[in-house]
């Protein structure tokens, strides 16, 4: 497959459908976006992205029966490389930080103009998080407080790297760049990106010369 032609594939999950159509046709103009699929609440956006295989979904937080905080953790769970935005009206504290506790890589309101809405999504697919500039402010003050008030423990417990977060880390330790690293095992660059997102959480380390470093004092690569 051509990477450099190839488009973002997008699954919408929203209990509003004129709000799915108007999105459908804002991602649709996008050159490297195409929207595969549709779910009008959470059950639905599961199996479709069991079924479609979508590189992102766009997470309404408020739907009948599953609702997308349910949904971001189990299709993370069974598909961890899919990306997940969240979508609100709400700039709720405690379901941003639910939110991100499932995995999300995203909390976006709904308030976004259009062209902010695509800067952000292709941050995400870049690697990075993306949040809302009104509710960024508020979760780092929150990660902090959390932070004081749990002190850190030191552990020498196994980490529990998979097959593929081993590969990444080694060719990490051997100083590839992510372009490399993603060009060597045929992946695209945001999936690389989320694996080492994933190394550095369980290795509780907050850069990849400290994961490559402690990955090899522990004789993980």
């Amino acid at each position: 497959m051509n990477t450099s032609t190839a488009r973002t594939r997008v699954l919408l999950a929203d209990d509003h459908a004129l709000f799915r159509e108007g999105l459908r046709m804002i991602l649709d103009s996008q050159a490297d976006l195409e929207v595969v699929g549709e779910a009008s609440d959470g059950l639905e956006a599961i199996v479709k992205t069991a079924e479609l295989k979508p590189d992102l979904v766009l997470m309404d937080v408020q739907m009948p029966g599953c609702d997308g905080l349910e949904a971001t953790r189990r299709i993370k769970q069974q598909r961890p490389d899919t990306v997940v935005v969240m979508l609100s009206v709400r700039g709720d504290d405690e379901i941003l930080f639910q939110a991100i506790k499932n995995g999300a890589q995203g909390y976006l309101l709904k308030n976004l103009h259009s062209a902010e809405l695509m800067d952000m999504l292709r941050r995400v697919l870049a690697g990075d998080s993306a949040v809302s500039p009104g509710l960024a402010g508020r979760m780092f003050e929150e990660f902090r407080r959390l932070s004081r008030l749990e002190p850190k423990v030191e552990t020498e417990a196994p980490m529990e790297l998979t097959p593929r977060e081993q590969e990444i880390l080694g060719r990490v330790a051997q100083g590839q760049t992510d372009k490399e690293i993603a060009a060597g095992l045929s992946l695209s660059l945001y999936t690389v990106k989320t694996h080492l997102r994933n190394i550095l959480a369980k290795l509780q380390v907050s850069g990849r010369k400290e994961a490559a470093r402690l990955a090899k004092g522990r004789g993980l690569v």
